[in-house]
């Protein structure tokens, strides 16, 4: 299958009919009239044909759905993470440590090896400098952990980067962020280049559309891509704190499409930050880590911003139309954040909402809150949670309570943490586990209808006079099994009209 050199958007395209194919999960076998980049018409699969100068597809009973969304993920990390050392498998930092030395082994001298995907939280020894200096003394080497709030480096790249006198060469936070940043840079035609090939093999998948937190200036990074290729997504680009000046002058608003991408670019949210992540242990919790003491300010996590300053950045943002995204995983995160939106009174999302007390999951609804969630985190960190949050895992990565209670749910990958793969996500919301292991709390799984809505956006229903952002599917996702799911095969996506991801 590949990807056709159209652009979506295009309102010339040719009316198509789409014939005998199955109206949503379980649905009705029908006919679907798309022109003018909507949905036109929806008949019975028998009737007689209402359009005889359109195109006719035939999809032989396959399963018409609305187009997938990832809400979450960050799409330049995830493009150089498709090219970069994989490390999800490490078992220990040793072990990781040689997988990058095996890497090492076919590189150009003095090239920079850069690895992703570790998770640290489970291991049986402690990353440091010197264990990969010991074997990659010469060889600048940055190792990014999977949920990218830490950052392992050895001596010769914390030179490079202007950190040679740090103690352990393992930063976490603020600190790995700012490190991260100064890597050397690919060229910027290089860099859309990648993001180009990631979001061709999302519509592959059938994504339509995603919400992009990297951490850049996203409005202008996608403007510039649009003048470049045609992008067969939908993208709504988030804004970060340092750009919220010019947003608020540009009269930019969350929601507004703008001119770029055909009419593809949206702006986004205002991304903001309460705290880190479980597996760095800096999720910011009302229990402490164990092993960590009590009295030293780390053992409960770390709070990223002081609740003042966040409702007084909230605040200013939503007086100008500009929607907050918070970041809150802990539980006392996720209460300063819901706290914030009480005294702020406005519309917005938290990302991750990962831990979460009983007093709060009902508040998410009462306040309007979406509740933006990454369900593969949920069997990626199962191990990782029920060491470090032991005792409090039945009120994590809580869906199906936050679901009961009112809240809209939106589902994303949070890419390069999980694969940028739309069945991947939400076979992980309806089974809680990736392996042959049962269901992790399976209290908390979704129904395959739930899961569909929130990894659509919220449509649940293919309607007349929709935008026809579209996924044709092989199989009915109400009758695959989780194997199936999992691997869902594609069959072709449509946005706004315009084939995205077509068989060969």
């Amino acid at each position: 299958m590949t990807a056709t050199s159209s652009r979506p958007g295009a309102l010339d395209a040719p009316p198509v009919t789409l014939r005998r194919v199955r109206l949503g999960a379980g649905g009705p076998l029908s006919n679907v009239r798309i022109a003018n980049g909507l949905v036109n018409a929806v008949y019975p699969a028998d009737a007689p044909n209402a359009h005889p100068g359109d195109r006719n597809i035939d999809l032989d009973g396959r399963t018409l759905l609305p187009g997938l969304w990832d809400a979450h993920l960050h799409i330049v990390q995830w493009a150089g993470a498709r090219r970069r050392l994989d490390l999800s498998g490490a078992v220990s930092a040793r072990a990781a440590a040689e997988c990058a030395r095996n890497r090492a082994a076919g590189m150009p001298p003095r090239e920079m090896l850069i690895g992703y995907g570790y998770r640290d939280g489970l291991w049986p020894d402690q990353p440091h400098k010197d264990l990969l200096d010991a074997l990659l003394l010469d060889r600048p080497t940055v190792l990014v952990s999977a949920d990218l709030h830490t950052a392992w480096i050895n001596s010769a790249g914390l030179a490079l980067l202007g950190r040679a006198d740090h103690p352990t060469g393992v930063l976490r936070e603020e600190e790995c962020l700012k490190a991260t940043a100064q890597l050397p840079a690919v060229p910027q035609e290089v860099t859309d280049r990648w993001v180009l090939d990631a979001c061709h093999a999302a519509a592959e998948r059938g994504i339509t559309g995603f919400l992009d937190f990297e951490f850049a200036d996203n409005v202008t990074d996608w403007t510039r891509r649009a003048g470049a290729a045609a992008v067969p997504v939908r993208v709504a680009a988030a804004i970060y704190p340092e750009y919220l000046d010019a947003a608020i002058e540009a009269g930019l608003r969350t929601g507004d499409v703008l001119d770029a991408l055909g009419g593809l670019l949206e702006a986004g949210p205002l991304k903001l930050f309460t705290d880190g992540s479980l597996n760095t242990r800096t999720a910011w919790c009302h229990d402490p880590y164990p092993g960590i003491a009590s009295g030293r300010p780390e053992s409960h996590g770390v709070a990223r911003i002081a609740p003042e300053e966040l409702q007084a950045v909230m605040r200013r943002a939503a007086a100008h139309g500009i929607e907050p995204a918070v970041h809150a995983i802990g539980d006392r995160a996720n209460e300063v954040a819901l706290d914030a939106f009480e005294a702020v009174r406005c519309r917005g999302r938290i990302e991750h909402a990962q831990l979460l007390t009983p007093k709060d999951v009902p508040r998410f609804g009462a306040l309007g809150v979406t509740a933006g969630v990454q369900p593969t985190h949920a069997p990626d960190d199962r191990d990782i949670a029920d060491r470090h949050w032991a005792g409090r895992t039945h009120r994590a990565f809580a869906y199906a309570d936050l679901l009961a209670a009112g809240a809209r749910l939106e589902l994303g990958s949070d890419a390069p943490v999980a694969p940028l793969d739309p069945w991947l996500t939400i076979a992980s919301a309806v089974t809680r586990t990736r392996d042959d292991r049962p269901s992790w709390h399976p209290e908390q799984r979704l129904p395959l209808v739930e899961a569909l809505a929130g990894a659509c956006r919220g449509r649940r229903l293919i309607r007349v006079g929709d935008r026809a952002d579209l996924v044709v599917v092989d199989t009915d996702p109400l009758t695959a099994d989780p194997h199936t799911l999992r691997r869902m095969p594609v069959h072709a996506t449509m946005v706004a009209g315009a084939w995205t991801h077509v068989p060969d």
